[in-house]
């Protein structure tokens, strides 16, 4: 059951990443899709929670689910402004390898056991995300420094976030209050951005955060649910497929064809998700 999760973590991901590419169009703000994303997916996190009952919240749980959502938020903030700043054919794959880091805090501060087989299923996963990703005739001027700077911030902001994400389940934090915390926190960091930036607010932005926050709601639950009960080191790399969803969802959506290596990086995701089972 922990692998379906996984999956439809993967599948919820890429589902708002289509949304936010297709919100990219239409000129509306991240920040501000971010926020009404954040802030509905509070408040159903919250009154589920009412309903069905919740555990007593703490300090601890309510710091890292409060980081683990602003580490969220800053990372896709930094992303798509390192999309501003740079080529995407090397902003995608850079970014992307990020999920190396919560991979070995698994193997070597959590213990995990992880065979050679599986080594080579995470291998062909993440190494199919950067093909996937890559756009050989990206062109555009490049401000490297800031370029640069947004890489990296975005690589720090995604791994701490994966080990953070770890860390909860590790130390058997309850998953609904750590989700509150970090829709909460998430909510927090993106108004001050927002009234820092000073943009306008644009009504259709709410529905389409609101829609988002649905999405991420169920993908954020089944992510604990898979990193509670399986192995953290294959659903990282599961989860970083979900630009398998965003190549394919910009096919049928957005009419785009999709390119020989493409392919070639979906057969070879599907050969690690297969290894990484055996």
């Amino acid at each position: 059951m922990w692998i379906v999760a996984a999956f439809i973590t993967m599948i919820c991901f890429g589902l708002n990443n289509i949304i936010f590419k297709w919100s990219t169009g239409k000129g509306y703000s991240k920040v501000h899709i971010q926020f009404f994303f954040y802030f509905v997916a509070f408040l159903l996190s919250l009154g589920y929670g009412m309903i069905v009952g919740m555990a007593q919240f703490n300090l601890l749980t309510i710091g890292l689910g409060a980081l683990i959502g602003i580490l969220n938020a800053n990372g896709n903030i930094q992303m798509s402004k390192a999309f501003e700043k740079g080529p995407a054919s090397l902003t995608s794959p850079l970014i992307g390898t990020n999920a190396l880091f919560p991979i070995l805090s698994a193997a070597l501060i959590f213990h995990e056991h992880i065979t050679p087989m599986q080594w080579v299923g995470i291998v062909l996963m993440l190494g199919s995300a950067i093909v996937i990703q890559y756009s050989p005739k990206a062109g555009g001027n490049i401000q490297y420094s800031s370029w640069i700077i947004r890489i990296i911030l975005a690589i720090f902001s995604f791994g701490a976030l994966g080990i953070l994400m770890k860390t909860s389940s590790y130390l058997h934090f309850d998953s609904l209050n750590t989700l509150i915390s970090m829709y909460g926190g998430g909510s927090i960091y993106l108004a001050i951005n927002s009234l820092v930036g000073k943009e306008k607010w644009i009504l259709r932005e709410a529905n389409t955060g609101a829609l988002v926050g649905l999405i991420s709601v169920i993908g954020y639950s089944s992510y604990f649910f898979a990193l509670n009960t399986g192995t953290a080191s294959i659903v990282f790399p599961i989860v970083s497929l979900n630009c398998l969803i965003v190549v394919l969802g910009g096919c049928w959506v957005f009419k785009e064809k999709l390119k020989k290596y493409q392919l070639f990086g979906v057969v070879a995701a599907v050969l690690g998700i297969v290894f990484t089972k055996i």
